[in-house]
């Protein structure tokens, strides 16, 4: 007799443990709750959610855990250990979720549409966010909630009261237990490790690699400098460090990278290659320079020493877990999380490049990767 309720089974063909699916198969695994995690987006909120997978499967011991997710969010979860699958926002992803059965749903996002999606799935439990019928407001599915709920609501709460990194925050909301500070996961293929070892092996020249990443969401386009100001702070390690600098970033950063490169000591790694080729050669480096954006979150996973800015955004939400060192813009409007802004200077130029270069120096000569330092402002 077949089993369905094995994590294996697919109900078209052996799973590829046992050419015979039977109750005396040994690899038979049968989960004790079937959890789905609702993360749509942004990329690096998706990525740094997946610090809560460990926490997840402690208080749900044995459980199966699907991931709800936009394109391209799926691709920083592929070959994820914790995660049995993963589902994409979809026509079809949804027809595919329709008529199934949840234990329990876990909703990070603070979205109508996310909790429109959930209208259509059966579930017994509810924890992080939805949305009330009558008046279409987000809400708090549980009073664990409320407190980042209450931090969204007020800019005081969220840019001067809280002490607390969003992970934690949506730890709690989530009622995962006691908060222990999980480090984000992130697999790479053999394939992946392999083509970061080669471009490791060419760019390095003998020197540790500084991958300075350009790129980040149009949302708050302000969370990346100038091409005057890295220009700037290239000119200014290429003359203090002994380091080999590589330009990170996305399709949007080609024509900015081959500027800022122009006449300098930098190198520029592929932009077009996709989300997956783009961690390759993050993996390659030893070191990122970084805004608050997805490459920020991509090297956190990857465990590099991160040397990250921060204006518009609150420096607090992060965890660089022992691994970096975070400097603050000298704007006193700062943080603001603003769309829009035309101030002058912005904040991006009032990062102190001596600050970041001693964020650099504390990787290449103190070879601290233990301790977090946390460069305030004067």
């Amino acid at each position: 007799m077949a089993v369905t309720g094995c994590r294996h089974f697919n109900g078209y063909k052996p799973c590829g443990y046992n050419e015979v699916c039977s109750d005396e198969c040994p690899s038979r695994d049968i989960p004790r709750s079937r959890i789905l995690l609702v993360h749509l987006g942004a990329l690096g909120a998706v990525l740094r959610s997946t610090a809560l997978l460990r926490a997840i499967r402690r208080k749900y011991f044995n459980c199966h855990i699907t991931w709800l997710t936009d394109r391209p969010g799926d691709q920083l979860l592929q070959n994820n250990p914790l995660i049995d699958e993963v589902v994409v926002n979809s026509f079809s992803g949804l027809l595919e979720l329709e008529g199934r059965h949840f234990d329990v749903v876990l909703n990070i996002d603070k979205s109508k549409l996310s909790s429109g999606l959930l209208k259509k799935i059966e579930f017994d439990l509810l924890y992080g966010f939805k949305v009330e019928a009558r008046t279409g407001s987000i809400v708090p599915a549980t009073d664990e909630a409320m407190e980042l709920w209450q931090i969204g609501l007020s800019n005081q709460k969220k840019f001067f009261e809280n002490e607390k990194t969003e992970i934690q925050l949506c730890h709690e909301a989530l009622k995962l237990g006691e908060y222990k500070r999980d480090s984000y996961i992130l697999s790479l293929s053999d394939e992946e490790r392999s083509l970061a070892r080669e471009r490791k092996k060419t760019w390095s020249r003998g020197k540790p690699i500084l991958g300075i990443n350009t790129g980040c969401a149009p949302t708050i386009p302000y969370k990346k400098l100038s091409i005057s100001g890295y220009r700037e702070l290239i000119q200014k390690i290429n003359n203090e460090l002994n380091v080999q600098i590589v330009l990170l970033g996305g399709p949007t950063e080609e024509d900015m990278n081959k500027t800022i490169a122009k006449g300098l000591r930098a190198l520029q790694s592929p932009v077009n290659q996709g989300i997956r080729d783009g961690l390759c050669s993050i993996e390659a480096c030893d070191i990122v320079f970084s805004g608050d954006s997805l490459g920020m979150h991509m090297a956190i996973a990857l465990k590099k020493w991160v040397v990250a800015w921060f204006g518009p955004t609150c420096h607090q939400e992060i965890d660089l877990y022992g691994r970096g060192v975070k400097v603050l813009t000298e704007a006193s409007c700062s943080p603001c999380w603003k769309r829009n802004c035309s101030k002058d200077p912005m904040c991006y130029d009032l990062v102190s490049f001596e600050q970041v270069i001693s964020g650099i120096n504390s990787a290449l000569h103190e070879n601290n990767f233990q301790r977090m330092t946390l460069i305030s402002r004067p």
